[in-house]
Formats: structure tokens, C-alpha cells, sequence
């Protein structure tokens, strides 16, 4: 109907104004419809809704001025944090709850409750957006036999077309609080007719939602509405569970830091300096627009629901092991980063990137390293005093990730030991394998021995890593001729549990993930993905690759686990269920990235694709020089890096929301015919990526 811009009063009050559309103006009707808004508008003045501020319905632009709310949308929030916890909605339930109360006292239904009208501020929630509510037992506005809402959040009155009272804004905040609690919509069918059919006719899928949470939601989602409670009976029972919004920590702290950071930056931005009062002209009385800084991207004009796209969260200035590069060939184990399922908002846009962009650059690199010229190097960034870059060639080489100078080196020696491959880093410890089967763990610093995992006599050999965390390492290990699956404490250090694999060799290439009781793994020997529970090693699920040999990392986002193929295929993390599945589109391709609701690909035949995480439709596609040689992407909360399938195309780094190149790094010192590939590896403030003996640290986005 128009469009919501962020302004500020003369005297500084942040405000979202709605601009009705030049066409729809010199609509008759239309103009009727929008005095109704601002009408409802006014007359909603509840503890949770935002509160008109000024409005003008008779000007040659309609506009409609209503206090800005400086929070996201809880649709934003779920995409970005995935499901709040049980205790959130709870509170959640009686934020919303309370402000139906002051809509239905105020003799209103709102009819359009869903999440994108819902948005979260430190101090609660607020609804927004009364656009098609209409007072109880008033004039109706629609036509005989429209249906106006939102396909799945709509009650089964209002789907088929009847008259809607209080009870309906009821059914919708169930779905609200089902969306909320599980990420998952109780009515799950894909064209609005179907969704239609299932909200009038089907019973609502709870099965994904908290226990304590499913009869009350269930309740709310009664086909008869007068089955169905009172906004009053849900404030009431939310307050019997001393759950409330106005305490302390009602949002999980990544919630409440998005919120703080949105609040931040709206406060932070300038207003333009004010004109004088203008003569009457099509542009609204209050048209302070706030212009829009490089660096926070913010759009113009605003979403319908005068929501900010919550900020991509503040990188964490420590340092996090990352994974090294996801060749076939490699028996070297890897260990994923963390991975936030978030709102997917990018726009669907491809990219000739054959070149760099115009905007491109060549980067100048921190420092370089020349050292052991050894094929196929793996790099890892560990913790440490100011950061350390460990090498793990024959030499084992540890560098200053600050100056790229040498910090210690193995000298075919690790704590003491003959070291032996595989390798492995964490956040603070290198862990290897030493000649007797042994684990130890390394200080990455100075290269000291830590701690050491004595190999029971009943276990012939220790062959591959797994993953690992701050305190778990998970291993392949043989007994007597079996292969099994170890779980070791590194805190004391000792054997956790043992489970025996149903393969018939022993393992050599594995990659894995671990998320809370998740171990998602591949392996050179099963030829499929599995995932287990971290508890005790029971096999939840496993499933086959189409290709055969393949070790592939996989990646965990809240409730799904993402892996590469010949496809990229999402699948429920707990129940092995295919979500959806897209072809490789390469004959190669790298692991799989999650950041924001975005999952990264690179191929060997094209470049990077990025595809949304939730249904897998392409978001942009970007077309490099050389291609990607198919390791690893490393993805940050600004940038995308891609190491190219040839050693003079380098290293690219590309906007995340477009694609476009930024830079293009092509160093001039590697031999051209070098066999060996580029690998990559995130150090917070910087790239690292190795070729050929050759270290570079090049500048982060």
C-alpha cells in the first residue's frame, strides 16, 4: 500500500512513517480504507503495540506516523537465533496476550497476527501493523466473499470467509507461538489454498514444539473458538509460571545482543538537518529522512513492518579453530565452525564475476611465510597468545598469526614423541597421534605437551579424527579388526563410550561436526553421512552418498544438517527426514557454509552459488576466473572468501549479499606450475591462505 520510512520529529523522537502510494491516493475507497487504519490505529494505546504519533489522511499523500519500536522482527529473530527457548515463549505468550487485551478493549480484532507484525524490544514485544482489523460487530470493509490475512496464520472463521471476532487473534497467536517455539509452522502446506484446507479441515503438527508448551499452544488452535482461551485466562496462566517479560533475561543473549546492537544502530544515525516548513507539496509533513550510512547497509525505504533487518552479530574478538580443507583425498580430520540459521534476506541476482568487479581490488598482504613445500597443505588458526597459524606438514611448523614469524617447529617431534598424521586443532589445543596410538594434546603456543590419552590395550590402533571440542575429541580407532567410534574426555583425560562400526574396513577419511548431542560425521569407509547422539554413540540416522569415496564435512544449522554431494541436500538433524535437495550444478564441490539462513557452495566448474537454507532457492550465483577448487569457503559476518581452482587466480573475496568481488588476491610468487592447491582458513581479522609452501595473511573484510 505504500512505503514505511525511518524519520525523526523535530525534536528528535524516532518514528516510522507509512506513505500511502501516489495511485492509491486518488483511490476513493482506498482513502476510506486508510482513515479506518488510522482510525483503529489511535484507538489502540496498549503497554504492547506502538502508538500513532501524528497522521494525515485528507493530504495528497496519505501518511501515518506511529512510534518506531527499536527491535526486529520476531520473524527476523527466528531466522537469525532459530526457536526461542520454552521460557521466552512463555513470556512471549503473555506480551502478546496482553496486547490483544488492549486491542479487544479498545473494540478491535486485529486479523493479521503473524510474526513479521510482531517486533521485539528489550522491554517486550509490540504488535503492529492494523491494517485489515476492523472493529467488533462494525462495518466491514472487505468484499462478500474475500478472504483477507495470511494463509497459516488465519483461524478457520476468517479462512473460510465468516465473521472474525476476539477468538480468531487467539488462533493466530498460536501459530505465532508455535512458529516461535519450534521454527516450524503447524500448518505446513505450500499454496495458500492448501494452507487454507489445513487450517479449516486438519489438525496442527505440534510434534517439533516443547512439551510443556503443546497443550496450551493447542489450545490456542481449537477448530471452535469458543474452545479456545481468553487473552485474559493466557495472561493469567503465564503469570501463575512467574514468566514474564519485564524480567531479567527473558530473551537468550544472542536475542537481547541483536536487540541492542538494531537499537544502537538506529540511535547512531544522523538526521539530516530539518528544512523549514515547506508549501503543501505530495511529500508528508514529517519528511526528516534519515540518510542511509555506507557501513550499515540499511535500506530505503523500510519493510511494510518498519522493522530494521536485524545487524549481522558483532564478530567475537577471540580466536576459533576452523576447518581445514574438505578434500576427498585427504585423511586429515576437520572441525566445523559455528553456524547461526538466520534470516535469509538477500536477493536473487547473478553475478558475472569472470572478472573482478570494477570496485575490486588487489589486497596487499599482512605478511608472507615461505616454507615446506608440501602438497596439499591443511592450515589451521588455534588460540594462543595473540593467535597462532599451525602448519601441520612433515615439520609441523606453529607461526605468530599477528607477524607470520616462527613460533616453533616440530622438528619431526611433537611433546617428546615421534608424531604421526593425522592432526587436529581446537579453539586452545593441537591433538595428535603419536607412533604408540597415543593422544596427546599440544599446547599450540610453544608446542609443549598438555595432556596425553593413554591407548587401552584392547585398541590396536587410533586412525582418524573425527571432530573435537573444548572437551571431547571423537576418534576412529580398530579393535582386534573392527573399526569403532570413540568418544574421549579430554578434561581428566579418559574413554567416555565405544561403539562398534558396521563397516568393512577400518576408517582412514572422516569428517565430522558436533552440535550440543549431535556428532554429524562422514567416513571413507561407510560412504554415507551419520549422525549420533553425543550422549552415549547410538546411531540416530545414517544415509548413503550417491558417489562413492567421498569424506565430506557436513554443516549444522538449529535442526538441520547440510551436506555436498553430487547434491546439496538439507536433512532434519534429528530424524534423517530430507528437507529439500537441489543439484551440485559442479563436479566438485566444497563443503557446505550456513551464515544468516544463507548456505554457501563453491563448484569447480563455475564459482559460488549461495542458496536459501530453508527451502535451498538460489539466491545468487557468482561466476569466478578459475572457478572455486571446491575446499573449503570460509564465510564471515561480512564477507565471502573462495580459493580459486588455479594458482594465478588466487583468492576472492565477495560480498555476501550479492556476490560481487570485493578483491581478488593474485600473488606474483608462486611458480605457476605448482600441482599443489590453495587452502583457506579464518583468523577473525584475517584471511590465511597457504599454496605451495607459500603463507599469506591477507586483510578480512
Amino acid at each position: 500500500m505504500g512505503r514505511v520510512y525511518l524519520a525523526r520529529s523535530p525534536g528528535g523522537r524516532t518514528v516510522a512513517v507509512k506513505v500511502v502510494r501516489a495511485e492509491l491516493a486518488e483511490d476513493a475507497e482506498f482513502r476510506r480504507r486508510f482513515r479506518h487504519e488510522v482510525e483503529i490505529a489511535r484507538a489502540v494505546s496498549g503497554p504492547y503495540t506502538a502508538p500513532v504519533v501524528d497522521a494525515d489522511t485528507e493530504g495528497p499523500l496519505p501518511w501515518l506516523a506511529t512510534a518506531y519500536v527499536l527491535g526486529p522482527g520476531l520473524d527476523d529473530v527466528i531466522a537469525q537465533h532459530g526457536p526461542l527457548p520454552e521460557a521466552s515463549v512463555w513470556a512471549l505468550a503473555g506480551g502478546l496476550a496482553e496486547a490483544l487485551r488492549g486491542i479487544h478493549g479498545a473494540g478491535l480484532v486485529h486479523r493479521d497476527l503473524k510474526p513479521s507484525n510482531v517486533l521485539l524490544a528489550a522491554d517486550g514485544p509490540r504488535v503492529i501493523d492494523f491494517g485489515i482489523a476492523r472493529a467488533i460487530d462494525g462495518e466491514r470493509l472487505t468484499s462478500t466473499g474475500v478472504v483477507v490475512g495470511s494463509p497459516g496464520f488465519m483461524s478457520p472463521e476468517q479462512a473460510m470467509g465468516r465473521s472474525v471476532g476476539p477468538e480468531g487473534d487467539v488462533f493466530s497467536l498460536g501459530v505465532v507461538l508455535a512458529y516461535s517455539s519450534s521454527g516450524q509452522m503447524p500448518f505446513s502446506a505450500g499454496a495458500p489454498a492448501a494452507l487454507l484446507y489445513q487450517v479449516v479441515h486438519e489438525e496442527p503438527d505440534l510434534s517439533a514444539i516443547p512439551t510443556p508448551l503443546r497443550a496450551p499452544i493447542a489450545e490456542c488452535l481449537a477448530k471452535d473458538p469458543a474452545k479456545r482461551p481468553t487473552p485474559q485466562q493466557i495472561v493469567e496462566g503465564v503469570a501463575a509460571r512467574k514468566l514474564s517479560v519485564l524480567r531479567d533475561g527473558w530473551l537468550p543473549g544472542p536475542v537481547a545482543s541483536t536487540i541492542a546492537q538494531h537499537a544502537s544502530r538506529i540511535l547512531d544515525l544522523d538526521t539530516a538537518p530539518l528544512l523549514a516548513a515547506p508549501p503543501p507539496s505530495p511529500a508528508p509533513p514529517m519528511h526528516a529522512r534519515v540518510p542511509t550510512p555506507a557501513p550499515a547497509r540499511m535500506p530505503a525505504p523500510l519493510p511494510a513492518s518498519a522493522s530494521v533487518p536485524a545487524p549481522a552479530p558483532v564478530p567475537a574478538p577471540a580466536l576459533r579453530a576452523e576447518a581445514p580443507s574438505r578434500r576427498r583425498f585427504l585423511t586429515i580430520a576437520a572441525v566445523a565452525g559455528a553456524v547461526t540459521l538466520g534470516g535469509a534476506g538477500a536477493a536473487v541476482a547473478f553475478v558475472q564475476g569472470d572478472k573482478p568487479s570494477p570496485t575490486s581490488q588487489q589486497p596487499t598482504s599482512l605478511w608472507t611465510y615461505d616454507g615446506e613445500d608440501t602438497k596439499n597443505q591443511i592450515v589451521w588458526v588455534t588460540g594462543g597468545t595473540g593467535g597462532v597459524v599451525i602448519l601441520p606438514t612433515r615439520e609441523v611448523t606453529a607461526l605468530s598469526l599477528t607477524k607470520g614469524k616462527q613460533l616453533w617447529t616440530g622438528q619431526g617431534r611433537i611433546g617428546g614423541r615421534q608424531k604421526t598424521s593425522p592432526m587436529f586443532a581446537t579453539a586452545d589445543t593441537l591433538l595428535a597421534i603419536d607412533t604408540t596410538s597415543n593422544v596427546i594434546g599440544i599446547n599450540p603456543s610453544s608446542g609443549a605437551q598438555k595432556w596425553q590419552w593413554h591407548r587401552p590395550s584392547d585398541l590396536s590402533a587410533i586412525n582418524a579424527f573425527v571432530t573435537a571440542d573444548a572437551t571431547t575429541v571423537y576418534a576412529f580407532a580398530t579393535a582386534g579388526v573392527h573399526p569403532v567410534l570413540l568418544s574421549i574426555d579430554t578434561t581428566r583425560p579418559r574413554e567416555r563410550w565405544r561403539v562398534p562400526i558396521n563397516a568393512s574396513r577400518s576408517v582412514g577419511g572422516t569428517f565430522g561436526t558436533v552440535s550440543g548431542r549431535y556428532l554429524a560425521y562422514t567416513d571413507d569407509a561407510t560412504n554415507a553421512l551419520t549422525v549420533r547422539d553425543t550422549t552415549d554413540g547410538r546411531q540416530l540416522w545414517s544415509m548413503p552418498f550417491t558417489s562413492t569415496g567421498n569424506t565430506i564435512l557436513p554443516a549444522i544449522a538449529h535442526g538441520t544438517v547440510f551436506i555436498t554431494d553430487e547434491a546439496i541436500t538439507a536433512y532434519d538433524l534429528a530424524t534423517g527426514h530430507q528437507k529439500w535437495t537441489k543439484p551440485g550444478g559442479g563436479s566438485f564441490l566444497s563443503a557446505p557454509s550456513v551464515r544468516d539462513g544463507v548456505l554457501y557452495v563453491g563448484d569447480n566448474t563455475t564459482g559460488v552459488r549461495a542458496l536459501s537454507a530453508f527451502d535451498g532457492h538460489e539466491l545468487w550465483s557468482a561466476r569466478l576466473a578459475g572457478a572455486s577448487n571446491g575446499n573449503d569457503l570460509v564465510v564471515t559476518d561480512n564477507a565471502l572468501y573462495a580459493a580459486s581452482n588455479t594458482v594465478s587466480n588466487g583468492i576472492y573475496a565477495l560480498d555476501r549479499t550479492t556476490g560481487t568481488v570485493t578483491w581478488n588476491f593474485r600473488p606474483s610468487k608462486v611458480s605457476a606450475a605448482t600441482t599443489d592447491v590453495w587452502q583457506l582458513a579464518n583468523a577473525a581479522n584475517r584471511i590465511i591462505a597457504t599454496i605451495g609452501g607459500h603463507v599469506f595473511a591477507l586483510p578480512a573484510l
